[in-house]
């Protein structure tokens, strides 16, 4: 019953969907500042979510329906699972499992390769340029990311458990502290930004482009678990980033204060890249996440491994 506890209230789904759409509002503030608008209210993303579900659920007549319904599923459960490990991890002390690191990793690939399912499984033309982009995307953005990730194993003399990577900040210093953290997390901000497929990255949906891309099928129910799913990854990739390069999070004192700090930073920063950057298109975006970003990534390692 804990597990189920834990999967489903907190640190789970209940939990991390109340927290990602906080972080959708936020993203949305900002962004309205930004463009000098007010903003919509505070709960303008739970409105939004309800009214989807309230919304009929229209599937197009040559789709394979049963993948075509199942595929947003498996993308908010992923998120999901990703979310619980990574708060077990940083509230309880050794709640890990060896190799949470690794399966955190393969997780995170999930929610894009749902979608790409999707909107293939769709068989509408719009949705599979949507897909097409979103493979070779995904494809671009893992090999930096996974680089990247290697510099706080490779700090930690090898350590692939969550809270392995944690104590060893706590006795060593945050992994962002060095040269070689410092690069990495320039790597997996611009990664994550493809990850969450949020500008300059957002390509598979380009809405003035493709009508939504991989969504443009999507209707009701279905696209209100997308939409879920995308505000869930908008607070567990930050978190997910915060606990590899910066100590995790506390809530003994003025630590709890700290510690939503340095997921509002980064959440803050995400949402300005998105803001003051054009699209890139997707030969672009490849040539850059496989050149100069995959080279500062290896530099990141090769660092590490000198130790600095």
């Amino acid at each position: 019953m804990e597990h189920v506890f834990n999967y489903l209230i907190f640190p789970g789904f209940l939990f991390t969907a109340f927290a990602g759409i906080l972080a959708s509002w936020i993203d949305r503030k900002v962004t309205a500042r930004v463009q000098w608008r007010v903003g919509p209210p505070f709960l303008q993303p739970l409105y939004d979510i309800v009214k989807l579900l309230g919304k009929e659920t229209v599937i197009p007549r040559a789709c394979s329906r049963f993948t075509f319904l199942l595929s947003p599923v498996f993308g908010l459960a992923a998120v999901t699972a990703v979310s619980t490990i990574v708060w077990k991890t940083m509230l309880w002390q050794n709640r890990g499992f060896a190799g949470d690191l690794i399966v955190v990793v393969y997780l995170l690939m999930i929610p894009s390769i749902a979608l790409i399912v999707g909107g293939f499984a769709s068989k509408n033309p719009i949705a599979s340029l949507g897909a097409s982009r979103e493979m070779k995307l995904m494809l671009a953005d893992e090999l930096p990311f996974l680089i990247a990730v290697m510099v706080p194993v490779v700090q930690s003399n090898g350590a692939i458990k969550l809270d392995q990577l944690i104590a060893y900040q706590h006795t060593h210093g945050m992994v962002v502290g060095s040269i070689s953290g410092v690069l990495a997390l320039i790597v997996v901000i611009i990664t994550t930004q493809a990850k969450l497929t949020l500008v300059p990255f957002d390509i598979p949906e380009a809405e003035t482009e493709i009508m939504g891309g991989l969504e443009v099928e999507y209707s009701g129910t279905p696209l209100a678990i997308i939409k879920l799913t995308r505000m869930m990854m908008l607070f567990t990739l930050p978190m997910f980033l915060v606990l590899l390069f910066w100590g995790g999070v506390s809530f003994q004192g003025w630590s709890i204060l700290w510690s939503i700090l340095k997921y509002v930073f980064f959440l803050v920063l995400i949402v300005l890249i998105r803001n003051t950057n054009p699209r890139l298109r997707i030969d672009q975006a490849v040539k850059f996440l496989w050149g100069p970003v995959t080279f500062i990534g290896i530099a990141a390692v090769v660092l590490a491994l000198m130790g600095k």
